[in-house]
């Protein structure tokens, strides 16, 4: 009756992108990436598989991010897409717009830009006048 079957997230992590690495150009990656390094370009999940994508508090990124489930805790500058569910933890520092279904931010995280939500739209209710038999 409550129960809303939402897809979870990929809870492993298929690539990382370790500390002290810099990747200049576009990544693209399906199931789970985590980011410890420098990325200068933009990081999308492959189709619409349900993807992870873990920015380390030491990591950077500088371009746009489009995932399902995106969990932040370091630097990235450019736009945000997560088209599920989207984590900003204490140490994350946006610069541009996020943009989310679902999100979860904590005390210390700082976003430079709109917070959009990207949610279903609500359904129109059509209310019809109530007739009095006088």
């Amino acid at each position: 009756m409550f129960s809303r079957k939402t897809p979870k997230p990929q809870n492993r992590i298929d690539s990382l992108i370790g500390a002290g690495t810099s990747i200049e150009g576009d990544i693209s990656f399906s199931g789970g990436l985590r980011i410890d390094g420098e990325v200068k370009g933009n990081v999308r999940a492959v189709g619409d598989q349900h993807s992870t994508l873990v920015v380390s508090e030491h990591a950077r990124i500088e371009g746009e991010v489009s995932v399902s489930h995106v969990v932040v805790n370091g630097t990235v500058i450019g736009p945000v897409r997560s088209g599920e569910f989207l984590e900003l933890q204490p140490k994350a520092r946006v610069t541009g717009d996020v943009e989310y279904s679902s999100i979860e931010m904590h005390l210390g995280a700082v976003v430079q830009g709109r917070l959009v939500h990207q949610g279903t739209p609500a359904k129109a209710v059509e209310l019809k006048l109530a007739t009095s038999n006088s």
